[in-house]
């Protein structure tokens, strides 16, 4: 037998114990070494579980965690790659130091847009869950056309998967797909006629490329849309929010299908990723009542509105990543009532996209109109986001490049809540400086 066919062979037995030596952290190194011996090794896994794939821009982290919460209520195995590792490597390292599945097991995982297709060529899922498509990581994807693209590279190899799509992103609505399709979305209001802003991405209709009107905008150009040019309107919705209870930066209250629901996270960005999830638990047969006490779980997900205590510091640590996310983050940190400090961590890694215009986007002139007492930035990145926030207005700004003096100087900072936005690998960073020195247990756990 060929060392190739006795690793695959290997791979589905649930002896790796030693790779689980490399995971401390979250490595996605057993994968990159397992892919060195076998490049095919996901195909060993597609007899092993049915598979979901969420997807998308923003919201694919905390969508993918609630899901598998609200799975869990139901199904005993429940596969997932909690950290973001969402690339091949990572997902390669989430099966096999997984413990093998005592029957088919469910596997729903978060899956980077240009990985899609690479997935998808070894596994075919059962449902796909899709987001959103904002412009993210330029450098990466280019346009929000050309990331779709790359997304339904992967869902043209799976034409039966069940497709479970944000229906007021008016671009999961451009496509004649074989799919089955299942759409959520917001119903909570209705207007004549709204116009999204002048700089909204996907402002144009697919259609006639005429300017799209709204009855309903969610934020950026979500929303219930229409052309009154060539009828190109928003599908029906399965599962609507019909009703916004009180959102706070920490809670969401809110009413779908008659029964009202609260997540322990702020934002309205955010219930979107609790829709998403809802509909796959429906899809999946998960009740009404197991959902409910699912979103009730105060959890926290890694880099997602964690609290975190620093010597008596409430420090609130969010992922940002592009313009739309940013901008939402803003809104909901804007509903504190209570005095904060603002940290902006920027990093410009593969992982984070080099290029760092986007921050341009964000609408950090806003944040000059609330009581914010101190602003801190850090980073390898700290210019740029230094000189951003100078712009909007900001002159009581710390420069603190090290995450170490970071870590430091927020001990100091003038108010018991500090928030500190991140890009992604500077979140990482300042997990892991927080691990070490006890903060929390583990980097990325």
């Amino acid at each position: 037998m060929s060392l190739k066919s006795s690793f695959a062979e290997f791979a589905g037995r649930s002896s790796y114990w030693f790779l689980h030596t490399f995971m401390h952290g979250g490595s996605s190194l057993p994968g990159k070494i397992t892919l060195k011996l076998d490049p095919d090794i996901l195909q060993s896994f597609a007899k092993k579980y049915d598979l979901v794939i969420v997807t998308g821009t923003n919201g694919k982290t905390l969508t993918t965690a609630l899901s598998v919460r609200v799975l869990r209520e139901k199904y005993s195995d429940v596969l997932t790659n909690p950290t973001g590792s969402n690339m091949k490597q990572g997902i390669v390292t989430t099966f096999i130091t997984a413990p093998k599945p005592k029957q088919k097991g469910l596997a729903v995982l978060e899956v980077d847009e240009a990985n899609v297709a690479i997935v998808t060529s070894y596994i075919t899922p059962v449902a796909f869950v899709f987001t959103n498509i904002f412009r993210d990581q330029m450098d990466r994807y280019g346009e929000i056309y050309t990331t779709y693209e790359k997304i339904l590279k992967g869902v043209r190899m799976a034409p039966k998967a069940t497709i479970i799509a944000n229906g007021d992103e008016q671009l999961f609505n451009t496509q004649n797909l074989p799919n089955p399709v299942i759409y959520y979305g917001f119903n909570h209001e209705h207007h004549d006629d709204l116009r999204a802003p002048a700089n909204t991405d996907g402002l144009l209709c697919p259609k006639c490329q005429h300017i799209l009107h709204y009855h309903l905008i969610t934020y950026a150009g979500l929303g219930d849309y229409f052309c009154p040019h060539c009828g190109f309107k928003r599908p029906k919705l399965d599962y609507a929010v019909t009703k916004l209870g009180k959102l706070t930066p920490t809670s969401s209250t809110f009413e779908l299908d008659g029964q009202e629901y609260r997540i322990e996270i702020g934002g309205l960005y955010n219930i979107y990723n609790a829709l998403a999830a809802y509909a796959l638990g429906r899809f999946l047969g998960v009740s009404q009542s197991q959902i409910k006490h699912a979103f009730e779980s105060d959890e926290r997900v890694f880099g997602r509105q964690e609290e975190i205590n620093i010597d008596g510091k409430k420090t609130t640590l969010i992922l940002v990543k592009n313009p739309v996310g940013l901008n939402q983050v803003l809104d909901m940190i804007e509903t504190d009532p209570e005095p904060f400090s603002f940290v902006f961590l920027l990093n410009a890694n593969y992982a984070d996209g080099i290029d760092t215009s986007w921050i341009w986007d964000g609408d950090f002139e806003k944040l000059t109109q609330h009581d914010i007492k101190q602003y801190m930035t850090g980073g390898e990145r700290y210019k740029d986001i230094t000189t951003r926030l100078t712009m909007a207005g900001v002159d009581n700004i710390l420069k603190e490049p090290e995450l170490a003096s970071v870590l430091t100087k927020i001990k100091d900072l003038p108010t018991d809540h500090v928030y500190v936005l991140a890009s992604y690998t500077a979140v990482l960073q300042l997990r892991k400086l927080l691990a070490e020195k006890g903060y929390i247990k583990g980097g990325m756990d």
